[in-house]
């Protein structure tokens, strides 16, 4: 698999961050002019961008990310329904898609560490629930992928306080950024769950923050995410984390 001729979808933290540790190409909504939920966006020039068609892989970092919105259409639109778009762009053009999930589909899972395959009927939100279609379609019809179900956070943290039941494999977006190129430079393919060993979002930036406030969660944050990194670890290496 080549690891050289790759286009990131979003500059966001997570698409940015990527960028910097590989320079591999990167086209975004602010400075491109890239509309996600545009019907035509893929096969629109840019400038500084090559052919979109002749990449042999896209990683997809585009998302509404606002958590807890109640905007449905939102949520379906560009999580959902543009992702789908993307998997037959990329099945034409026999393009690998690499697309970011989130373990927020493990919210509902009453296993204690569900894997892949162990994901709720109906997720607990909307956010979750589009990231959560947007996996099965991939699933679906996607003839070459992998999908990322992750969690990252901001380094250095920004916040004066953080989470004690806020529990998950999340971690800082660097490191999340360098699982997500490992299983790309190794050829992974199908779904991963993305992540370093479980613990809570105070444990996560104690150590880095001198004087962070531990804090409970509001209502409405899925307190537990937390999910099995056993495939993760078994084609990375134990010694990798």
């Amino acid at each position: 698999m080549k690891t050289e001729n790759i286009l990131i979808l979003g500059d966001g933290l997570l698409g940015g961050e990527i960028k910097s540790q590989t320079n591999w190409d990167i086209i975004s909504r602010r400075v491109n002019g890239f509309d996600f939920n545009q019907n035509d966006c893929l096969t629109i020039s840019y400038d500084g961008i090559n052919d979109i068609k002749a990449y042999d892989i896209i990683i997809n970092c585009i998302a509404n990310t606002n958590t807890y919105s109640d905007d449905r259409d939102s949520m379906l639109e560009t999580n959902y329904k543009s992702v789908y778009r993307l998997a037959l762009f990329c099945n034409e053009f026999k393009i690998k898609l690499v697309h970011i999930g989130t373990d927020f589909v493990y919210a509902n899972n009453s296993k204690e560490l569900p894997s892949e395959s162990d994901v709720p009927v109906h997720a607990e939100n909307w956010y979750s629930y589009s990231k959560l279609l947007a996996d099965g379609v991939i699933e679906l019809i996607s003839k070459d992928y992998l999908i990322c179900r992750c969690t990252h956070k901001p380094y250095p943290f920004p916040f004066k306080k953080a989470f004690t039941d806020r529990i998950g494999n999340f971690d800082y977006t660097f490191k999340i950024a360098q699982l997500i190129i490992k299983l790309i430079k190794l050829d992974a393919s199908g779904l991963y769950n993305t992540g370093t060993e479980v613990k809570s979002m105070y444990d996560l930036v104690k150590g880095d923050c001198p004087g962070i406030e531990p804090t409970l969660s509001q209502e409405g944050i899925p307190k537990k995410t937390a999910m099995s990194i056993e495939k993760l670890k078994n084609l990375c290496g134990a010694d990798f984390f």
